[in-house]
């Protein structure tokens, strides 16, 4: 089996993605990129700059001299815009709701797609977002589907808010996955959807490391 494949990982909000992605990462001893970070940086960046993104010459003007840089330090994805690390600013609650709206213009998409295609075009990668196995790597090696039920999702995000110091109220995490559910599966661009070729795996009842071993498995690696 060739060393420089590309892995994709795709599901919705609060499947344990990142997680999982990064885990498989470190055990293939290949690149881990968060897609989902990259939205979080351009919209930040975007209401950062005052951009009104229903423009679309102001948006395809923002998008020209967008540039986003991942790497790993430490065994954790530090996302920068420029030079500039914002990767603790991606995580405030609000952001998640701005990265799908941002992510329903054609014209966002199409410049972070291409960032994540020329990531990810020497292999060696394991890639996680909402249509990695779709559209970004339709040909991708591997392609697994992650998912959970909205309620453990829930769970899991109050979880990380309170590791953070942050309260936050189980029921309206739950309304918000639900939303940011419906908002991504039903965009006209590149909405969230199984590939026919992926391996959909429930991790509801399942940690990381079980979740890291059927996709191993599967990958007879």
């Amino acid at each position: 089996m060739k060393i420089e494949y590309v892995t994709a990982i795709d599901g919705p909000s609060g499947a344990g993605k990142s997680t999982v992605a990064r885990t498989l990462a470190k055990r293939l001893g290949h690149k881990y990129i968060d897609t989902g970070a990259m939205y979080r940086a351009a919209a930040f960046e975007a209401k950062r700059q005052g951009v009104d993104i229903e423009n679309p010459s102001e948006l395809e003007e923002f998008l020209k001299s967008l540039t986003i840089v991942q790497e790993m330090i430490g065994g954790e994805v530090i996302t920068r815009l420029g030079k500039e690390d914002v990767t603790q600013r991606l995580r405030a609650p609000e952001m998640g709701m701005m990265a799908s709206r941002i992510s329903a213009f054609p014209a966002v998409r199409e410049r972070l797609v291409e960032l994540q295609r020329n990531m990810g075009k020497q292999g060696g990668v394991v890639m996680e977002g909402r249509d990695i196995g779709s559209v970004v790597f339709p040909d991708a090696d591997y392609k697994f589907y992650l998912c959970a039920s909205a309620e453990e999702r829930a769970r899991r995000r109050q979880k990380e808010h309170e590791q953070r110091g942050e309260e936050t109220d189980f029921e309206t995490l739950l309304a918000e996955i639900k939303q940011r559910d419906l908002n991504d599966s039903t965009r006209e661009v590149a909405p969230l959807l199984l590939a026919p070729d992926a391996l959909k795996i429930d991790s509801t009842d399942k940690d990381v490391e079980t979740v890291v071993e059927e996709i191993l498995r599967h990958m007879n690696v």
